[in-house]
């Protein structure tokens, strides 16, 4: 699986890495890991520089849908997206539906940077 994470209640952060090809089902799977651990509420620091997708541009759309029907469930925790100039070029429509929610989100090129950030959102 190339997807990775954390989920830390007592800090109540969700820390995430992609490595390889993520497809539907993956990020599909990371959602409902989330919502299960009832931790769309915490900070999230996502690091997906090493990901890559083969997701059809329906499939993206579907991701798209899927993540913004978890933001009409309530209040979404803080993002920090660690990513490529490249990668948010790519993505910038799931960019665009992460950024939907009434949430801090930034994206980083620098892990340091992203950690530094969303730890100030504690």
């Amino acid at each position: 699986m190339p997807l990775y994470w954390t989920i830390d209640s007592k800090a109540r952060l969700f820390t995430g890495l992609a490595e390889g090809n993520v497809s539907l089902n993956d990020a599909i799977d990371l959602l409902d890991a989330m919502a299960g651990a009832k931790a769309m509420t915490y900070r999230k620091l996502f690091d997906g520089r090493a990901a890559t997708t083969s997701m059809s541009p329906d499939e993206l759309l579907s991701l798209c849908a899927r993540i913004r029907s978890y933001h009409d469930q309530g209040m979404m925790g803080a993002l920090a997206l660690i990513a490529t100039p490249e990668q948010t070029v790519v993505f910038a429509r799931l960019l665009g539906a992460l950024a939907s929610a009434k949430r801090p989100i930034k994206v980083f090129e620098n892990p340091r940077q992203a950690r530094n950030w969303i730890e100030l959102l504690a």
